[in-house]
């Protein structure tokens, strides 16, 4: 495996120090630089290129969502590829700033509350190309991510939304060479509901080890790693809404 160039931006001295000399003792990981704000740690990011942007939401001069959504312009704008992936880091689990993170573009999406393991394991998935939403936040983005406003309502009294960004190409080919079943599609809409096995089978009549396999043919299909991803990658596709 190639070493993860990692980049931090957190303004708390401590919490930046110590996330940075920890993930400078794992194998495997290059950290390129680290940044105490907003505009240091964009100007950051733009030059170095990292593989993960590890961002604190809460910087002082500008959030992390701002930082995510610039650098994604950034990228956009000079079609750099590959895209540096951004993990969000932070104590904010409300509605307003999960949802809005998920909108600018970041990738996965942890507590501050998370271990370091459980942190270095994260970002090796993000690197991977694979989201994780803390299960903290992981029902907000589920719920929220599927409300869409209504066709009849009126346009001047429409409510702002979140847009969800589409998936990347690839995986819109990976559902047309392996379309999801009838059955699957309940299975997934339950999943993305929040239902567990024992709930989907009685809600489906169908046993739980009928249930067992329709996620596991669920999440190959979607190349997914775990149910929350699934739930996402299915919200950004279209497959339930």
């Amino acid at each position: 495996m190639s070493e993860i160039r990692v980049a931090l931006v957190e303004d708390h001295d401590l919490t930046r120090i110590g996330i940075r000399t920890a993930l400078q003792q794992s194998d495997g990981i290059v950290v390129v630089g680290d940044a105490a704000n907003g505009n240091s740690g964009l100007k950051l990011l733009s030059e170095s290129h990292p593989d993960i942007a590890i961002v604190d939401i809460g910087l002082p001069d500008m959030d992390g969502i701002e930082v995510t959504q610039r650098l994604r312009q950034v990228q956009e704008a000079e079609k750099l590829e590959p895209k540096t992936k951004v993990l969000i880091l932070t104590f904010q689990d409300n509605e307003d700033a999960v949802l809005a993170a998920f909108a600018a573009g970041a990738d996965s999406y942890c507590m501050k509350d998370i271990s370091f393991e459980e942190l270095l394991g994260v970002v090796r998935l993000t690197y991977e190309g694979n989201s994780w939403i803390d299960p903290a936040i992981a029902g907000i983005v589920l719920r929220q991510a599927r409300t869409t406003p209504s066709e009849a309502t009126p346009s001047s009294s429409k409510k702002e939304t979140v847009s969800i960004k589409a998936p990347e190409p690839e995986f819109s080919q990976i559902i047309e060479a392996y379309p999801l079943t009838e059955r699957e599609l309940e299975v997934l809409e339950l999943i993305v509901q929040g239902y567990n096995n024992a709930e989907i089978s009685e809600k489906l009549y169908i046993t739980v080890g009928t249930v067992k396999t329709h996620v596991r043919n669920i999440l190959n299909k979607l190349c997914a790693n775990d149910r929350t991803q699934a739930a996402v990658l299915a919200l950004r596709s279209g497959l339930v809404g």
